[in-house]
């Protein structure tokens, strides 16, 4: 099996890793760029997040700050938009608009918006398939007669990468809806839209390379499958 650990597909998975880290060089580059720049509003993250769900009509979201850098999300099965710590009380430019993002993700929860209700809905199994996959793929490469592991990992990982394809129009839609709100509810100033545009387009560029990273990661796997055939 020595073509499993020196192979050429392992340019495949290089691509990925530069992509990735480029991805999240360029997010953090533009969050600390513009964390340092507050809204001429004065409103914090909270304060914004509060408004923009109380014009939506959406009154059962609960918002809270939670731990780490950059780990603000909205999780629909308990209806809390969690906002990280540097994000909740700050006034800034980017903490604002992730906070509007996150919103964003609770306003199309509300709408019943189509793509997220299909990701939220794959989670358990995406999370079972990226779990089992590298191990049955293991399996089948060292041992012969046990490839239907193979063709079995790689279908579960290709869940991976409808996961990460689904990501995509959710990301994007609840940036788009961020950057109309902020712009409509008169929180932020055309230039400081700016800064907040670059903020969550930069973020979406992490998601854009975790689909490709996951799309070379299945094209390897294929590549690897029929070399063994």
């Amino acid at each position: 099996m020595p073509y499993f650990y020196f192979d050429p597909t392992y340019i495949l998975v290089l691509i990925g890793v530069v992509l990735s880290l480029i991805a999240s060089a360029q997010v953090k580059s533009a969050y600390k760029k513009y964390e340092k720049v507050s809204t001429r509003s004065g409103f914090t993250a909270e304060q914004v997040a509060a408004m923009i769900l109380r014009n939506a009509g959406i009154t059962d979201v609960t918002i809270r700050p939670i731990a780490g850098e950059l780990t603000d999300n909205y999780n629909p099965k308990d209806h809390t938009l969690n906002l990280s710590q540097n994000v909740y009380g700050s006034r800034s430019i980017a903490a604002i608009g992730v906070a509007a993002h996150e919103c964003g993700h609770a306003i199309q929860h509300a709408e019943g918006y189509a793509p997220l209700g299909f990701r939220s809905a794959i989670v358990p199994v995406v999370s079972i398939g990226s779990t089992l996959s590298w191990p049955l793929i293991l399996i089948g490469l060292l041992i012969p007669r046990l490839d239907v592991c193979i063709t079995l990992g790689i279908l579960l990982f290709s869940l991976v990468v409808v996961f990460q394809f689904v990501t995509m129009p959710v990301e994007f839609n609840a940036s788009g809806r961020a950057i109309a709100i902020l712009r409509n509810g008169g929180f932020m100033t055309e230039e400081e839209l700016g800064g907040a545009k670059r903020v969550l387009t930069a973020a979406a560029l992490t998601y854009v390379a975790a689909m490709v990273t996951a799309i070379l990661q299945l094209v390897r796997l294929l590549l690897l499958t029929n070399r063994r055939r």
